[in-house]
């Protein structure tokens, strides 16, 4: 198995204080260091063990993770949480299915449904009617018990890197997309996109990801249409690098109303190193509003980093920052 990216970031990292590294062979996801004053300490992609066990587990609770979000005062959608039958049944509440439809309906479409707890965007998909909404809800209900119904928010969709009271990290995600050149297909486009995040060893688009379709549907479009040149066709609603999309670095230019806000989420949360998510106009100006859409305690900064050599001199510095936290603590 070649040696993910991000892992190279930090073999970088280790090399430079002097600590010792040791990578499972068979995932070299997973890795075992020793520090040059024999603490010892490991991590599994970008988890670390910084942020405690119990924050760790509410930020990957989706639900939990707004609740306590709202309860601190901050902005998050209108939003409700329904389970497949087993757990219903376990919980005993009627929160099936059904419920979170009639709950869609009550928001009014389109809303935003999402898993309970799955990371990387997986199967957050705005949905438009009924059949949309069953479509994804059972999907993801196949394979997570939970799913989250949520008022849809207009706005930029932007993550907030803090660790420690700092912002090291700030960016605007724009959601996967293409741009016509008069003669190729969609299909051909999207494979011309694919190579392109390879050169920057990014994660494989899922031609098989039902929003894809959905969403070229939507646009009364499909795979074999061809687009007039410069016309930009965006064919996924969330926003999430993992997901194919790119970003707008800002890290220098965020304004410091934003930088307060993630700073305060983060500690209220529990965390030290956190992704804060927010859908707002503009994080460069001050702020007016906003809503927060998730705060993640393991925020993956692979596509970032692989944006360019300002990004991954960024990423480098957090991991470095984070490391000798770690060593000195």
């Amino acid at each position: 198995m070649k040696t993910p990216f991000v892992v190279t970031i930090i073999e970088k990292v280790v090399e430079q204080i002097g600590a010792v590294l040791v990578l499972d062979p068979e995932c070299k996801y997973v890795g075992h260091i020793t520090f040059k004053n024999g603490k010892k300490t490991v991590f599994r992609s970008t988890h670390f063990s910084l942020n405690g066990f119990g924050a760790a587990e509410l930020a990957k609770d989706k639900g939990s993770s707004s609740f306590f979000l709202n309860h601190f005062g901050y902005k998050v959608p209108e939003g409700k949480t329904f389970f497949n039958e087993k757990l219903c049944k376990q919980i005993e509440t009627l929160r099936n299915i059904d419920d979170g439809f009639n709950y869609a309906k009550y928001l009014g479409m389109p809303v935003i449904v999402k898993p309970l707890n799955l990371s990387q965007g997986r199967f957050v998909t705005k949905v438009y009617n009924k059949r949309e909404y069953y479509q994804v809800a059972k999907k993801i209900l196949q394979i997570t018990p939970g799913l989250i119904v949520e008022r849809f928010h207009i706005g930029n969709d932007y993550r907030i890197v803090v660790l420690d009271q700092e912002v090291m990290v700030a960016y605007q995600r724009i959601p996967l997309f293409i741009v016509g050149d008069g003669e190729s297909t969609v299909l051909e486009l999207l494979h011309q996109k694919q190579e392109i995040l390879n050169q920057h060893s990014r994660k494989i688009i899922d031609f098989e990801d039902f929003r894809i379709a959905q969403k070229l549907k939507r646009q009364k479009l499909a795979f074999e249409s061809v687009l007039p040149p410069g016309n930009i066709v965006y064919l996924l609603d969330n926003a999430n690098l993992s997901s194919g999309g790119d970003a707008v670095d800002l890290s220098d230019i965020i304004h410091p109303d934003f930088k307060k806000l993630a700073i305060n989420i983060t500690k209220d949360m529990g965390l030290r190193l956190a992704g804060v998510d927010i859908i707002t106009s503009d994080i460069t100006m001050p702020m007016v509003d906003y809503t927060i859409i998730e705060v993640n305690g393991s925020p993956g900064l692979l596509n970032y980093a692989s944006l360019g050599e300002l990004q991954t001199r960024r990423v480098e510095n957090l991991y470095l920052k984070v490391l000798l936290t770690i060593e000195n603590e």
